[in-house]
């Protein structure tokens, strides 16, 4: 079952393809697949995205999501934030003093 996305989804895809990664949107393809298919200096990464302003049970990975992170023999990454999205593919923002 495809879900929806959350809310900051769309603004941590902006950020991502803003520094020069190409995003794929996987969160149609449903049974527990990543968000997100990110591709940085020739490196593939896949990126579950959790909604920070949701309370921590409701952003627990859902059970065909944890049984897709635990059979998937690559690697895959649970993210809520911006700096969290860029800091996987190792790109350091400034924070405002």
């Amino acid at each position: 079952m495809a879900k929806r996305t959350d809310h900051n989804q769309a603004s941590i895809v902006a950020a991502l393809r803003s520094v020069g990664a190409s995003v794929q949107t996987l969160h149609e393809v449903g049974h527990g697949c990543p968000d997100l298919l990110v591709g940085y200096k020739g490196e593939n990464l896949l990126i579950e995205v959790k909604n920070p302003a949701q309370k921590p049970s409701d952003r627990r990975l859902t059970v065909d999501e944890k049984s897709w992170h635990e059979s998937w023999r690559g690697h895959v990454v649970v993210v809520e934030t911006v700096k969290e999205a860029l800091a996987v593919i190792g790109v350091e923002i400034m924070e405002a003093a």
